[in-house]
């Protein structure tokens, strides 16, 4: 049986999963050429080709698709395994993956994490700021955070904060010339902040629920964006009707500068989750980062 080096292998993993000689040498720490030549000499030995190169990007053919399928978890399995070796040191060490959005990381993820990684400076954390819906599995990341409701079902979820409220607001210079609507449905008659989907690219309905009673609502506007804070901009700017979670808005609504409306029509929902695949083993910073997001209702008195 002919060996084969395992360092071409972890190679060409990375390759196809970065679609980037450029990328994939960043991460292992080696040079572009070094890469390049270590594909050549694999593909020379296999006497198949593995990648289809480009000037723009690179792909996996059809054989190279079917080798990372076969061993592409393997490598994630080992590097797990390594992972879990840190439980033998004193203190608990690795770098921690999340992809998840601005406001949340801001808000909820950066203040919970904080005293952790003051307690235990040998474990790193990485934030991706994305608004799509990332494959955390292919694209590697430890975790993600998504609203409850939004969230595979194979995948485990852990509460990172409580339930939320949608908000509907704009600036007081737009109510001024445009009376406030009382019913979701009077919405059609406004100028509205409309968001389009990172991911599909269509525009979010509004969703109104009270008693039970529930509207979706398909508003208009002049503006249409697809992040958060540019939206709150837009509202701030008097540019309309703006819908987005309640702490969006929660500063400007309490100077004044924002005004809400349709409050009784904005029912709780599910609010944040860390999501990570079932079948990981978790290594112990991993577990100590999940332990210090955790959400836990308060008691009442």
């Amino acid at each position: 049986m002919v060996k084969r080096n395992l360092n071409d292998l972890l190679y060409f993993v990375t390759v196809a999963r970065e679609g980037s000689f450029t990328r994939a040498a960043a991460l292992l720490g080696v040079t572009q050429s070094a890469l390049s030549q270590a594909i050549s000499g694999l593909e020379e030995k296999l006497e198949i080709r593995l990648l289809t190169r480009t000037t723009r990007s690179v792909s996996p053919t059809a054989a190279g698709e079917r080798l990372l399928q076969a061993i592409g978890h393997r490598f994630d399995e080992i590097e797990a395994e390594m992972d879990v070796l840190t439980e033998m040191r004193d203190k608990p060490a690795g770098t921690v993956r999340i992809t998840c959005g601005d406001h949340i990381v801001r808000t909820t993820l950066l203040p919970k994490i904080a005293p952790l990684l003051k307690n235990l400076p040998d474990i790193k954390v990485e934030f991706d700021i994305n608004y799509g819906f990332r494959d955390i599995v292919a694209d590697r990341f430890d975790a993600g955070v998504r609203l409850g409701d939004t969230i595979d079902k194979d995948m485990i979820a852990v509460p990172i904060g409580p339930k939320l409220r949608m908000a509907a607001v704009a600036s007081p210079a737009y109510f001024a010339n445009n009376p406030a609507p009382k019913t979701p449905r009077e919405l059609v008659t406004h100028r509205c902040i409309n968001m389009r989907f990172p991911t599909h690219g269509g525009l979010y309905v509004w969703e109104f629920e009270r008693r039970k009673e529930k509207l979706n609502v398909r508003v208009d506007g002049q503006i249409a964006l697809n992040s958060t804070p540019h939206i709150v901009l837009a509202a701030l700017e008097g540019l309309g009707i703006a819908f987005l979670p309640e702490e969006e808005f929660h500063p400007y609504i309490e100077e004044g500068q924002l005004v809400r409306v349709l409050q009784d029509w904005c029912a709780p929902f599910e609010g944040y989750y860390l999501y990570y695949p079932s079948r990981r083993q978790p290594s112990p910073a991993f577990s100590r980062v999940v332990d210090a997001l955790r959400f836990s209702e308060p008691e009442h008195q």
